[in-house]
């Protein structure tokens, strides 16, 4: 038997929170008390109202068959008055939103739509990693674009050179931003569909982030811009709003042409959501929404002691306005992997280096806020007692 993989496996990066996941399990086996900041995972259950909304779907037999399909309009009716009242954006159900098995499938499948071998993506460095492998396992070339503090993390799209831009289809945004916690204001995102417009690139913009929000900050839309919806698409999901991450479910809207590409390549990789979990989705965003600020008080506690505790410790560290993330410069001139390996073994505290969500990562650390306060003070004094002043800069 030939047991060649083929090459575009052998492109692909080891996935970065797989590879956190390994590190944990063996550090249980030794039975350590580990204090994980790794994987953006809430740690809160989604809203009662929507467990039960699932289990009276389940109990119906006729939800046990194939969902097929582009889901149900009512879904999509539901996802479009959601755009409408959070953003004043209009999109129709019928042809502008397409449900997904979370945001990740379709970020993922897109490229398949889209790009032919050497085509290029342009994409954020740091990311989030399905950016990169989606493209890869197209056949498709990643042009990275660096995301640098002095820029506050937002991209340079003049110096992305013009022999890339002949030969580039897609753009990846993502604010606010995972793994860097920026946001990005209407002038960035004119900026942006001019661009695309120049350049005939198809915007995919990652939303996910959109309603985790501190200090009266309010996320701004890619689709609320004028002409957005002309170049681009953009990936929402319930995962992070409602902490239904293991459930699978979001959407992509906008340009309807762009919807029904990824629509065909779904219609031949995947048999739709489980139609009991599109009930739940429907009782989520036509339901009681008043936990989403809850969680976003959790958070910001949450944040607020991770930061003055590190600042405390010397650590340079901007208290973010989006996100569930913390982004940290490393305390001394170690590399990030090598500095994420030595908290575990020292503190017992699992952090993700930045480098693993690309190159201009390196030299950070990120920390998600989806453990309680107490554990939280708990990492500081771990930090304290294990490196005192040691990685003071």
């Amino acid at each position: 038997m030939n047991s060649n993989i083929a090459r575009r496996l052998k492109n692909l990066p080891p996935y970065l929170f797989l590879e956190i996941e390994r590190t944990k399990r063996k550090a249980a086996k030794l039975k350590r008390n580990i204090i994980d900041f790794g994987v953006g995972d809430p740690d809160q259950p989604p809203p009662f109202h929507i467990i039960e909304a699932l289990y009276r779907a389940a109990k119906d037999p006729l939800n046990h068959r194939y969902a097929l399909g582009e889901g149900m309009l009512r879904l999509r009716r539901a996802m479009a008055d959601w755009y409408k009242r959070r953003f004043r954006v209009s999109l129709n159900p019928e042809n502008e939103i397409l449900p997904l098995l979370g945001s990740k499938e379709g970020i993922a499948h897109l490229p398949l739509a889209f790009l032919n071998p050497g085509d290029y993506s342009l994409v954020s460095d740091p990311c989030y990693p399905p950016y990169k492998t989606g493209t890869i396992l197209a056949g498709g070339r990643v042009y990275s674009l660096p995301l640098l503090e002095k820029n506050d993390y937002l991209p340079d799209l003049k110096k992305v050179p013009r022999r890339v831009l002949k030969k580039a289809k897609l753009i990846y945004v993502n604010y606010p931003n995972n793994p860097t916690t920026a946001v990005a204001d209407k002038n960035f995102y004119k900026e942006l569909i001019e661009f695309a417009k120049k350049n005939n690139l198809i915007v995919l913009s990652d939303f996910a982030y959109s309603e985790i929000t501190f200090d009266g900050y309010r996320a701004t839309s890619f689709l609320q811009i004028e002409g957005a919806k002309n170049v681009g698409l953009e990936f929402h999901s319930l995962s992070k709003t409602y902490n239904m991450t293991g459930w699978r479910i979001g959407w992509v809207c906008g340009n309807k042409n762009l919807v029904s590409a990824l629509a065909k390549v779904k219609s031949n990789i995947d048999s739709g959501i489980f139609i009991p979990i599109q009930f739940a989705g429907l009782a989520a965003l036509e339901g009681p929404q008043q936990h989403i600020q809850k969680m976003c008080r959790i958070y910001e506690k949450r944040r607020d002691i991770l930061v003055e505790g590190l600042t405390s410790l010397g650590w340079q560290v901007k208290r973010p306005k989006a996100t569930f993330y913390v982004w940290a410069k490393t305390p001394a001139k170690i590399k990030s992997l090598d500095f994420a390996r030595s908290l575990l073994k020292k503190a017992g505290i699992v952090v993700t280096p930045g480098v693993g969500f690309g190159k201009y990562g390196e030299g950070y650390m990120r920390f998600a806020l989806t453990l309680d306060s107490e554990r939280i003070r708990e990492a500081i004094k771990r930090l304290r007692r294990c490196y005192g002043n040691g990685f003071r800069s």
